[in-house]
């Protein structure tokens, strides 16, 4: 057989992970402390202690990262607090931050 017909290629796939992003939860005066544990347990899948952790750090601190994400899954947690919350009545926010 003749071996001038062959031919090897080499593909070099770089499979990186995808950038992350922080969810950061921000206080406000008039959301409750129960909406927000209900929030991080249901959509940030906290069980109760760390969703009362992290909701009392909100409260001390005025913000908090409540969880690092793809920026697609990040987006979709977001939207589905804000809009709990808009149907609640609550003036809850927050917001998304690239990671470095």
């Amino acid at each position: 057989m003749s071996t001038q017909n062959e031919y090897r290629e080499e593909t070099k796939d770089r499979i990186r992970e995808p950038k992350k992003y922080s969810v950061v939860m921000i206080n406000d005066d008039f959301t409750t402390m129960d909406f927000v544990v209900d929030i991080l347990m249901d959509i940030f899948n906290k069980n109760r202690d760390d969703a009362n952790t992290l909701m009392l750090t909100v409260h001390r601190n005025g913000r908090a990262v409540v969880g690092v994400y793809p920026y697609d899954i990040a987006l979709t947690k977001v939207n589905k607090a804000t809009e709990r919350a808009k149907k609640e009545g609550f003036p809850f926010r927050m917001s998304i931050v690239e990671d470095l």
